[in-house]
């Protein structure tokens, strides 16, 4: 972005082992119009958290990056794929395990709304974007809110049933570098909300992931079909005691290193291999 402002990032934590590794490594704002891209060997996608306020912009200087003979990671194919949240349903047929979703676009109404409930049995639902970051636009509803037409009648959109474990437990974030494991991290909300964002006062902290967590996040990946620089897959505990995905994030999640002293590392030498076997 031009302008992190409040955001936390620490992509910089991995400045130090790529330049060990012989890289050098410069910060570039995606808007900027003066970068020449055919100048790096690779371009990696970490914090452009405002991307989806311009995506048709953000889409075009992607290509302009794979046009001009820079290695984008992840790659375009990828990130056109992930762009819009209805990937999940690409996934839920590939048999991946996802938080229940209705998919809707550009109508929106009481009555609507109150089917939602009856559908998923729920006291409470959660509505965003299907094209979103940062928890923007995210609602939780226990009841129709004229408000919701003016922000939802133009564009598409999702809806689940409020997942309680994210309340009581929080949501899990696993990270891969190369298709390897490297760290995870359990997020929960302050008091009183369900957003997990450190935005919005939610906390983190470093878990050892279980055989069951690895094995759903495994999953998810293994149905992309492809290796990736980096993932992050963010599953949450449901009804049934399994885990499911919440999201696949492989544009540009935040991956926190900070969480892990190795993790900076890991990146870069996932990197490294990376360019090495291109």
């Amino acid at each position: 972005m031009d302008d992190l402002g409040d955001y936390v990032t620490d992509d910089h934590l991995t400045i130090e082992p790529l330049k060990q590794l012989g890289w050098d490594v410069e910060t570039v704002s995606w808007r900027s119009e003066t970068v020449d891209w055919s100048e790096f060997k690779a371009v990696i996608i970490r914090s452009p958290w405002d991307y989806h306020k311009d995506p048709d912009a953000f889409l075009r200087v992607l290509r302009q990056i794979e046009a001009s003979g820079a290695r984008l990671e992840n790659p375009l194919e990828i990130v056109e794929w992930n762009f819009s949240k209805t990937y999940l349903s690409k996934l839920s047929e590939r048999d991946v395990r996802i938080v229940p979703t209705i998919w809707n676009s550009r109508v929106i109404g009481r009555e609507l709304v109150e089917g939602w409930f009856e559908f998923f049995d729920a006291d409470e639902v959660v509505i965003k974007p299907t094209i979103s970051a940062t928890a923007k636009d995210t609602y939780r509803l226990n009841a129709y809110s004229p408000e919701l037409k003016a922000v939802f009648s133009n564009r598409d959109y999702m809806i689940q049933p409020l997942m309680k474990t994210i309340i009581s437990e929080g949501e899990y974030s696993l990270f891969y570098f190369g298709g390897e494991f490297s760290h995870a991290i359990l997020k929960t909300p302050k008091t009183n909300d369900f957003r997990v964002q450190e935005d919005f006062g939610g906390v983190n902290r470093s878990i050892e992931a279980s055989d069951k967590l690895l094995t759903a996040a495994e999953a998810a990946l293994e149905a992309i079909g492809t290796n990736l620089l980096y993932a992050r897959v963010d599953l949450v505990r449901d009804d049934a005691d399994e885990f499911a995905l919440m999201e696949l994030e492989l544009i540009e999640p935040a991956l926190y290193f900070r969480m892990d002293a190795k993790s900076p590392e890991r990146f870069a030498n996932a990197l490294n291999r990376w360019m090495n076997e291109l």
